[in-house]
C-alpha cells in the first residue's frame, strides 16, 4: 500500500501543479472578458459569458498539459458539464458575496473561484480518465 502512495503522490502533486497553473491562465483570461464586460452588462451576464469564453481552452489545457490523456469527442462534450457544475456553485458564491456579505461584484469571482478548484480539480479527473505514467 505503501509503495503505490509513493507512486501516485508525485503523479497527482504534478497534476495538482499543472492544474492549479493551467486554471490560473484560464482564469486570468475569463477575468479578463470578465471585466471588460462588466463596464456594459451586469455582474451575471458578464459572468456567465467569461465563463463560456474560456470553456474550450480549458478543456484543451487539462486534457494535454494538466492529466496529458489524450481527447475524444466524447470527453469534450462532457466537458462543459464539469464547467455547468462548477458555473452554479461559482454563480451562487459570488451571488452570496455580493447580496449578502456586501463584496465588490470586481471581487466576488475570484472568491468563488478559490471555492470550487478542488471540485473542478476531482471531476476533471474523473472525466478524463487516467493519465500516462510518463506525466
Amino acid at each position: 500500500m505503501t509503495t503505490v502512495l509513493r507512486r501516485r503522490t508525485p503523479l497527482l502533486t504534478g497534476q495538482v501543479a499543472r492544474f492549479v497553473l493551467a486554471g490560473a491562465l484560464n482564469t486570468l483570461l475569463s477575468y479578463v472578458i470578465y471585466w471588460c464586460l462588466l463596464r456594459a452588462v451586469d455582474y451575471r451576464v458578464a459572468y456567465a459569458t467569461s465563463y463560456v469564453a474560456t470553456i474550450l481552452t480549458g478543456f484543451a489545457f487539462n486534457t494535454w498539459f494538466v492529466f496529458r490523456t489524450t481527447w475524444s469527442w466524447r470527453k469534450l462534450a462532457m466537458f462543459p458539464g464539469v464547467y455547468l457544475v462548477n458555473f452554479f456553485v461559482g454563480l451562487g458564491i459570488v451571488w452570496m458575496c455580493i447580496s449578502l456579505l456586501g463584496l465588490p461584484a470586481e471581487v466576488a469571482p475570484i472568491v468563488a473561484t478559490l471555492a470550487v478548484v478542488p471540485l473542478g480539480f476531482v471531476m476533471t479527473r474523473l472525466l478524463l480518465g487516467a493519465p500516462s505514467r510518463s506525466s
